[in-house]
């Protein structure tokens, strides 16, 4: 919190003192998300080169600086971050890219992008004494939630949809939460959980609320910048959901060009599925958000009503990148064409952007001649489901050579 300068509206643009525990504005309300300021000229003179390279700590804690946790030994959580950044080669050339990164969320200890915000939750929830943490969610927000609050002996109340993989449901149950299954949509399970937090004063993990859990998202930018030696590639590509981390992946950039790291923010991608695609409709329509369908086995991203559009927005607008959908069968080749050919398996959502850079480049939005890096969000072991709709059936064979030589002919 020692850089920290003040909160302030997304929407109105009141500012808070930083020692406010507010969540959202005072006068818009809950539409009223709250950003996070930091006085970057002081940052200037502690967050450098020297700075990371001087610095022993590979997980997301090593940029503590530039988020909004007070400042104590974090050695006792798990350990999330500084995940890999894989460049392709192979499929680099298949696309006719100049050059590809692959950012592997899928290895954090939970396996996704989101136990970079749920960390925060937990060591939020910490610093005001709390010992229940809350929030909604489809799946991934909710196993990292468990996972991260188990760690450091807090308890969780999670309320998913129905329609929560089983991968998702069985980490949660595994981590010892208490799992509310809401029989309804995404939209009918976040407004249960937002009254249940208000009435028993739970913390609430829920990102679109709660400000600090962007500053968690962002340092996947950071270590992507870091990992690049500070030389950014031209896009970043990543799913988008509720709006949430994608508006931590700008942050993240921003942050970094403020303090003099990087020369540039990347162009950013946001990319939807066709079946659940409010934020694409918005941008192409020239009109405001409404609710959308929930139709995609994406499911990390099927949010009809984003609770963060302001930063969603945002980061597409400032950063001069676009919006793109693509669908469930596109989607389900990307897991194919990653896991094939570089290794990395990734659940539908999180190989989204993936499959969005392939639209993109149909399209002309991305030029051969550009450089990309794809967030790949969350690991596909988490929906084994639709993983075997992505490929084949295995052989099935009596044992016998002469019967093997035959079906390999």
């Amino acid at each position: 919190m020692k850089y920290v300068k003040n909160y302030e509206c997304t929407l109105c643009h009141k500012t808070f003192d930083k020692t406010s525990k507010l969540n959202t504005c005072d006068e818009c309300g809950e539409k009223g998300i709250l950003d996070i300021n930091y006085n970057y000229e002081a940052l200037k003179q502690v967050i450098n080169k020297e700075y990371f390279k001087a610095n022993p700590d590979y997980t997301m804690w090593r940029y503590k600086y530039l988020m909004s946790v007070k400042d104590r030994d974090f050695s006792n959580t798990l350990k999330v971050g500084w995940t890999p950044l894989y460049e392709s080669f192979h499929l680099k050339k298949d696309l006719g890219l100049k050059a590809l990164y692959l950012k592997d969320e899928g290895l954090n200890p939970t396996a996704s992008l989101k136990d970079r915000a749920s960390a925060v939750a937990v060591m939020k929830a910490i610093e005001e004494d709390a010992s229940v943490i809350s929030c909604s969610s489809t799946g991934n927000a909710a196993s990292s939630l468990a996972g991260n609050a188990a760690r450091m002996g807090l308890k969780t109340v999670i309320f998913v949809p129905k329609r929560a993989p089983l991968g998702k449901l069985s980490q949660l149950l595994i981590y010892g939460a208490k799992v509310i299954s809401v029989e309804g949509d995404y939209k009918d399970t976040f407004n249960l959980s937002k009254a249940a937090i208000n009435h028993f004063g739970w913390y609430n993990r829920n990102a679109a609320i709660n400000p600090h859990l962007v500053e968690g998202k962002k340092t996947v930018a950071l270590e992507i910048a870091e990992q690049l030696d500070f030389k950014v590639t031209d896009w970043v590509s990543v799913s988008v959901g509720d709006g949430c981390t994608i508006g931590g992946v700008y942050k993240g950039f921003y942050d970094l060009f403020m303090v003099g790291l990087i020369d540039r923010i990347p162009k950013i991608l946001g990319v939807q599925s066709d079946g659940c695609s409010p934020f694409y409709t918005a941008y192409t329509e020239g009109c405001p958000l409404v609710e959308a369908e929930e139709n995609t086995i994406a499911d990390s991203i099927a949010v009809g009503i984003p609770r963060n559009p302001v930063k969603a927005q945002k980061a597409v607008t400032k950063s001069k990148g676009t919006w793109i959908t693509v669908s469930d069968e596109q989607i389900l080749e990307a897991m194919k064409i990653l896991g094939s050919k570089e290794g990395i398996f990734g659940e539908p959502a999180g190989v989204a952007g993936f499959a969005g850079v392939i639209n993109a480049l149909q399209q002309g939005i991305i030029k051969h001649t550009d450089t990309v890096t794809v967030i790949v969000t969350g690991n596909g072991l988490k929906d084994t489901a639709n993983a075997l709709k992505a490929t084949q059936a295995p052989l099935s064979l009596k044992p016998d050579l002469q019967a093997l030589i035959k079906a390999l002919k």
